[in-house]
C-alpha cells in the first residue's frame, strides 16, 4: 500500500509535472494476481485495484490501518470493470458481472476476490473510507444504479452518470461511489468546473483507448494545473481542487467521494470566466 500525504494549495502552485504526478496520480493499480492500493491522508480514503487470475486474493489490514482486520473501522465499495468475478464477504459469495458493484459495511472480517474465468479476469476497483457505524452489505448491479443523463453535443459532454453507492440506492456511512460514461464524440467531464470543500473525490479513468489520454484538470480555479492520465489510472482530488477533464477520445471514469455529507448536488460551481 502506497501512502500519499495532504498538500496545501500554495504548495501545489510550485509543483512541476513530476511532482504533481507523484502527489496525485495513482498508477499500476491493476496488476495480474495482485492487490494494489493507495492510502491518502486526504479524508483517509483508500483506492485500489484487484486482478485475481490464478488465485483468490484477500483484503488484509496492514500496519497503515493499525487494526485487526481491514473493515474493523472502515466501509468498502467495489466495482467490477472486467470479466465475471466473485467477492466473498464473511463466507458468502457475491457474484459481480461487468459494471456491477457491492457495498460492504464496517465490521465484515473477511473480504476476498476471485475471477470466474482466468482467461477473462475480473478487475475489481475499490474505495474504502473510515466509518463510525455499520450498514448492510448489498450488491448493486448496473441495472440497479440510478441513471442521470446530462450534457449536450454542442458542449461535447453528453454523458450518463450511474449512481451505485448513494443514499437513493444503498445506505452507507459516508462513502458515495458511481461511474460516468461519455457518449462517442463527447470529450469533457464536469465542465463548467466545481469544487466541494466538504468532500474529496477520486477519479479512476477507464475505457481509455491505448492511443488516447485524458487531461485531468486540478488546482484552485485561479491557478489550474493538469495531469495526463491513461487507462486504469486514478487521480486523488483534494476538496479545494477542481476536478474536470477532457479526453482525446471518449472514456469513462469511476468517482468516489468521502467527507462531511453525501449530497451529490452540494457543489461550489466555478464559471468558465473565473478559470485561470
Amino acid at each position: 500500500m502506497e501512502t500519499r500525504y495532504a498538500y496545501h494549495p500554495d504548495h501545489v502552485r510550485t509543483m512541476d509535472t513530476t511532482a504533481l504526478r507523484r502527489a496525485f496520480l495513482a498508477e499500476g493499480l491493476f496488476r495480474p494476481d495482485a492487490l494494489s492500493s493507495v492510502y491518502s491522508h486526504v479524508d483517509r480514503i483508500i483506492a485500489g485495484g484487484v486482478v485475481p487470475v490464478s488465485r483468490e486474493l484477500e483484503l488484509r489490514a496492514g500496519k497503515e490501518l493499525g487494526v485487526e482486520f481491514f473493515l474493523q473501522r472502515r466501509e468498502l465499495g467495489v466495482l467490477n470493470l472486467g470479466g465475471p468475478g466473485v467477492v466473498r464477504v464473511d463466507g458468502k459469495d457475491l457474484p459481480l458481472g461487468r459494471r456491477d458493484a457491492v457495498y460492504v459495511g464496517m465490521g465484515a472480517q473477511e473480504v476476498a476476490f476471485r475471477s470466474v474465468e482466468p482467461a477473462q479476469p475480473a478487475q475489481f476497483y475499490f474505495n474504502s473510507a473510515p466509518a463510525h457505524r455499520s450498514c448492510p452489505t448489498r450488491v448493486v448491479t448496473q441495472a440497479d444504479a440510478k441513471k442521470l443523463e446530462l450534457g449536450s453535443a454542442a458542449e461535447a459532454n453528453v454523458r450518463v452518470i450511474h449512481q451505485y453507492i448513494h443514499p437513493a440506492i444503498v445506505e452507507s456511512c459516508q462513502l458515495v461511489m458511481g461511474l460516468t460514461q461519455l457518449a462517442p464524440g463527447s470529450l469533457w467531464n464536469t465542465m463548467p468546473a466545481h469544487t466541494h470543500e466538504r468532500r474529496m473525490e477520486v477519479y479512476l479513468y477507464f475505457d481509455v483507448p491505448d492511443d488516447a489520454v485524458v487531461f485531468h484538470f486540478m488546482g484552485t480555479p485561479d491557478e489550474t494545473r493538469h495531469v495526463v492520465v491513461r487507462n486504469l489510472e486514478a487521480v486523488l482530488s483534494p476538496s479545494w481542487s477542481i476536478h474536470s477533464g477532457v479526453g482525446t477520445k471518449a472514456y469513462s471514469f469511476v468517482w468516489g467521494m468521502v467527507g462531511e455529507n453525501q449530497t451529490f448536488g452540494d457543489m461550489d460551481h466555478v464559471p468558465v470566466s473565473a478559470l485561470r
